[in-house]
């Protein structure tokens, strides 16, 4: 229950232990000359408590110490910390008149001398109080009396009675009780250092990746219906795969194959980053497995948000230093951009500062930049952009041609049109005609552009980050789909470049997909059915294209191609091609070639998705051959049929 509030009791002060530890006025004691004596020195309460077992123990008969007389005699002691007369200091000859012979603890009042690790008094013993005869009672620093009982609490006094044997031991038997102590100690440590190999062979033995047997899939199968699975487990066991599959030679179970590895592996990913087995089959093909454990953990992280300075109404010096004064803490984006700045925090909304509202700044993705540079617009140039919502790109294009020229922004949905004309409206774009057209007819409505930007519709396996339901909710159909509408929309882009344009006369095609099926497999095909070539985007970073993808081989200048990625360039993932046509002709593709193509598309086509059509058997042979072929009889009816017909046509 504790004490009982004394309010007469004046303040004690600080606690028993805090004036156990020695404080910096007690060790500069030591060095700093002492001071004149002007009265009685103040002691601390425990070179108090020692003086008075000092001056019981010199009345007590001969075992008193003699105390060392100062230069005035008459037996008062010296101050604390000074040396007697014709000794220069502390030395072996001097020093056992600092601590008693022997420290003995006879009653509990007198239980306050303590002892340090070699048997002699704690630092501080020397200091000694004169003797007036007076019992004046003890008082501490801070008024409060110094007696221990009273502050002591009942389970601190029970500590002191069950230790009474101890303070019977003189200095001597202290020094080998501790030395036997030590001998202990080191005779364990040495035990622990000799079991430490043993137990690290046990652990590697035990953390060496088993597969599990079927019975346990099959339970775990069991279980995932019923139950979230653990996690952490299937985490280990992930970690566990990846190491045997990168040294799989040696860490490989006997009678185990690779593919029952690699099949664990996807099905244990599948369920901790909730991927369908459809998607990450994919991923597997496209990325190495270290890489696509990067993958799939930086798509778990949301992008950095990033703005684009609108240049034609700021500078983004000046913005950025806007920003700062309304508590937005950004850096411009990077060398490869002049007008990015990357937000990492904000005490006012990104989006509805007066900045924003004013026209002065876009919100925009990184990987959204990288397109417009890649195309490289010029003042006083047509340019098409044939998938143009929400005008971001747009937008960019027309601020690098400083409002010159013009620019057509055409979209097939008309609702993503409304936030491509208020952004233009806000940005102040004045050299952009908003159109809504479908991009496969668009050569038949207007042509001869300088350049082209086609930022296709895509599956959207780059930007899992921004929409995870696309970690579930494509299946091969939906990629096959978007690349058969994204052949057929490149085609177009094509055939809307004017190839004699004097500055012109490029497109820029970019997806914001993963996929080969959408990326290179659509370049080689535009490549084989126009009068197109591969040149360099301008970008000075980002991933090669694929030149062979599994069983495929593509053109040798997709390497001009630049991929990027979450885990590596901080950004959605993107993939960029830019093509430079030569000529408006449209090449006739050979009749061999023709049913090639075809059975390609179709072989890659699975039998749900694309229904084969019965065949039109060929006519061998003429009407001639047929006739000599019937029996006579029928030949004889057939006659006499056309005969009859031909007076009534007369």
């Amino acid at each position: 229950m504790g004490r009982k509030l004394d309010p007469t009791r004046p303040k004690s002060g600080p606690g028993r232990k805090a004036r156990k530890q020695r404080g910096a006025e007690v060790e500069l004691a030591r060095f700093l000359p002492p001071e004149p004596e002007t009265g009685r020195k103040k002691l601390s309460s425990h070179g108090r408590k020692r003086a008075a077992k000092r001056r019981l123990g010199a009345g007590s008969g001969p075992t008193g110490r003699k105390r060392p007389l100062g230069r005035g005699g008459g037996g008062e002691p010296e101050p604390a910390g000074q040396t007697p007369r014709g000794r220069s200091g502390f030395s072996d000859g001097n020093s056992k008149w600092l601590a008693p012979a022997k420290a003995k603890k006879t009653a509990a009042k007198t239980n306050s001398v303590e002892l340090s690790s070699d048997g002699e008094v704690e630092e501080g013993s020397w200091e000694m109080e004169e003797e007036d005869g007076s019992s004046e009672e003890m008082v501490d620093d801070y008024g409060a009396s110094s007696s221990e009982e009273e502050e002591l609490l009942p389970i601190e006094k029970a500590a002191l009675k069950q230790k009474p044997d101890r303070g019977d031991l003189s200095e001597d038997d202290s020094e080998e009780e501790e030395e036997e102590a030590e001998e202990e100690s080191s005779q364990k440590m040495g035990q622990k250092e000799e079991e430490g190999p043993d137990l690290q062979i046990n652990l590697d033995i035990d953390e060496q990746f088993k597969l599990p047997t079927s019975e346990q899939i099959e339970k775990e199968d069991i279980l995932f219906f019923c139950n979230p699975p653990d996690l952490h487990t299937i985490h280990q066991r992930i970690k566990g795969n990846m190491e045997v599959l990168q040294d799989f030679m040696v860490k490989r179970e006997e009678g185990r194959t690779r593919q029952e590895y690699l099949a664990l592996l996807r099905r244990d990913m599948a369920a901790y980053y909730s991927y369908s087995d459809f998607l990450l089959t994919k991923l597997m093909d496209i990325f190495p497995l270290p890489e696509l454990i990067n993958f799939l953990e930086a798509n778990e992280v949301p992008r950095p948000v990033t703005i684009r300075t609108n240049t034609l109404k700021t500078r983004r010096r000046d913005l950025a230093q806007a920003l700062i004064n309304r508590g937005v803490n950004l850096d411009p984006l990077g060398k490869w951009s002049k007008t990015g700045l990357v937000i990492y925090d904000s005490s006012v909304p990104i989006g509805a500062t007066p900045e924003y509202l004013a026209g002065h700044y876009m919100l925009q993705g990184a990987s959204s930049f990288l397109p417009v540079m890649a195309l490289a617009p010029q003042e006083n140039e047509r340019i098409l952009d044939m998938c143009c919502a929400p005008g971001g790109k747009t937008s960019y294009i027309a601020q690098l041609m400083k409002n010159t020229g013009t620019i057509l922004a055409n979209d097939s949905n008309a609702e993503r049109l409304r936030s491509v004309v208020g952004n233009l409206h806000r940005l102040g774009v004045t050299n952009t005609v908003v159109s809504n057209c479908d991009g496969r007819q668009f050569p038949k409505v207007l042509g001869g552009f300088d350049r082209v930007l086609l930022d296709a519709p895509c599956s959207g396996t780059g930007v899992i980050s921004k929409d995870p339901a696309v970690k579930t909710n494509k299946d091969e159909k939906d990629i096959l789909r978007c690349a058969h509408l994204q052949k057929e929309l490149i085609l177009s882009a094509i055939d809307s470049v004017n190839a004699a344009s004097e500055t012109g006369g490029y497109i820029v095609y970019c997806t914001c997909s993963i996929m080969v099926e959408e990326n290179e497999w659509v370049v080689d095909y535009a490549l084989k059915k126009r009068n197109v070539r591969l040149v360099a985007t301008g970008l000075d970073f980002g991933k090669e294209g694929f030149t062979r993808f599994k069983d495929r081989r593509f053109h040798p200048s997709l390497k001009s191609t630049r991929r990027f990625y979450p885990h590596m360039h901080n950004m959605d993932g993107f993939f960029i091609a830019k093509f430079k046509k030569f000529s408006n002709a449209i090449p006739q593709a050979h009749k061999d070639e023709e049913p090639a193509v075809e059975a390609a598309t179709l072989s890659a086509v699975p039998d749900t998705a694309v229904e084969p059509q019965p065949k039109k058997k060929k006519l061998e042979g003429s009407k001639a051959d047929k006739e000599q072929k019937l029996p006579q009889h029928t030949l004889k009816k057939k006659q006499s049929l056309q005969a009859q017909r031909k007076p009534l046509k007369a």
